[in-house]
């Protein structure tokens, strides 16, 4: 009978358009043929809908046409084909040397971005030890530590530096064994390999037959006991062969919610360092530098207008160049004063930002405090507590560099970010700060709308 189904199918195939036929005809499959019935399959409830209302006629006429006796046509929903989805560690590993293909092709084709290199990216106050220590993991010159830490918020090049560590070891050893993978691909791989009785096969791979670990965004793993413990036992396997290790991420291992003591040690027994917000002479470079890249000549005074612009982040940056490149050449427009204002409108609100002594003055005000305590050396809490809330607000509330809100205070570059992070901390548990914090936000955004 399938013989005659085909032939049915070929002859309504002369009849119907192509395009007709192929939507609608050649996906029905025989299912069941009987001295009376015929049963057809259909792909899914809407195919079977539509084919008893505007083809059924004809399948009947032709069955009449190529047999004597008198079927009854009944269409079915075919079962649905259960596919399951294999996550990418157990497919073809496209990070593993495979035969007559190089292995540096093979290993970067897909997992490391190419451009995502140290000679692209562009190094200024706001990260620079962070570039420093990640080419050294890199390179293995003057290095003696295995584990970094690279912590910023989103659009500020931590990804940059992690596939470029990336792509210096596979050009220096293009055998080597380099994964790169985000915190919920790890989580999932491992719930497949649990699911599929392959967590043997997943060990393997991250503990034994890894050289270089990469794992983006660990604040994911926040909650997930079973999954913290595997990445523990993981970690101090790669460790103890004094194996690579990278990490990214926007809150430091201490203040991820519900993450064990024991992961939150190891995610930070190496170095860690933070990338900020690049300051004006970084956004300046990186104008200059990624307009060049797209071949864009951008003069001082446009160059100058947009760094003190476009204060968000590199991703900012960069979309605002690739919009002013795509303007220019679309409408013809000359690259000038009243052409970039009008762009920026489209990329930057209009909010009016605080100063550092407006926020001095604020706490000052607030806490008593004479403000030359707040450039004093006493460390007593009367005096740093407030200094601590002023480094934390200036860092939300001003476009002010580290070392500007550290210069206002008399204090460096290191203490700026650990006063903010001491306050960040006391946030989460103390309702006094708490409530502190949010009357001075307030005030903030009072002056602001002043």
């Amino acid at each position: 009978m399938m013989s005659l189904w085909n032939k049915i199918k070929d002859q309504i195939k002369n009849e119907l358009p192509e395009k007709s036929y192929t939507l609608w005809i050649n996906p029905i499959t025989l299912i069941d043929e009987k001295p009376d019935t015929l049963t057809l399959g259909c792909p899914n409830r809407f195919s079977l809908n539509w084919i008893t209302e505007n083809y059924k006629a004809i399948i009947e006429s032709k069955i009449r046409e190529n047999t004597e006796d008198d079927h009854k046509i009944v269409f079915k929903v075919l079962a649905p084909r259960k596919k399951t989805i294999v996550p990418q560690m157990f497919q073809k590993d496209e990070q593993l040397p495979l035969p007559k293909i190089p292995a540096a092709v093979n290993n970067r084709k897909k997992k490391f971005r190419q451009d995502f290199t140290f000679d692209r990216f562009v190094v200024g106050n706001c990260n620079e030890f962070a570039y420093s220590a990640s080419k050294a993991l890199a390179t293995g010159n003057t290095c003696n530590y295995d584990t970094l830490f690279l912590l910023s918020k989103t659009g500020l090049g931590k990804s940059h530096l992690s596939q470029a560590i990336g792509n210096t070891v596979l050009d220096e050893k293009p055998d080597i064994r380099a994964y790169y993978i985000s915190a919920e691909d790890f989580v999932n791989e491992m719930v497949f390999a649990l699911k599929n009785n392959r967590i043997d096969e997943f060990k393997n791979r991250y503990r034994h037959s890894c050289d270089v670990l990469m794992l983006e965004n660990v604040h994911f793993l926040s909650g997930k006991a079973k999954m913290q413990s595997e990445l523990v036992y993981t970690l101090d396997a790669l460790l103890n062969d004094r194996k690579k290790i990278i990490f990214t991420g926007s809150m430091l291992p201490v203040d991820i919610p519900n993450i064990t003591k024991e992961l939150s040690s190891r995610l930070s027994a190496g170095i860690v360092t933070a990338i900020e917000k690049p300051d004006y002479n970084t956004r300046s470079k990186i104008l200059v530098k990624k307009s060049a890249e797209l071949g864009m000549c951008l003069y001082d005074n446009i160059i100058d207008l947009l760094a003190q612009k476009l204060t968000k982040d590199v991703r900012q940056i960069e979309s605002v160049i690739r919009c002013l490149k795509a303007k220019s050449e679309l409408m013809g427009l000359k690259i000038d004063a009243d052409t970039v204002e009008s762009l920026i409108r489209c990329y930057v609100t209009d909010d009016k930002r605080i100063s550092l002594s407006t926020i001095q003055d604020l706490i000052c005000q607030y806490y008593k405090l004479d403000p030359a305590m707040l450039k004093a050396k006493s460390r007593k809490k009367i005096h740093s507590y407030p200094r601590n809330i002023y480094i934390y607000l200036s860092r939300q509330h001003t476009d002010a560099t580290l070392d500007e809100i550290g210069a206002s205070v008399k204090r460096n570059h290191s203490t700026v970010i650990y006063s903010s992070e001491v306050i960040e901390r006391k946030l989460k548990l103390n309702n006094t700060v708490k409530k502190e914090v949010s009357f001075l936000n307030e005030k903030i955004k009072e002056s602001i709308m002043n």
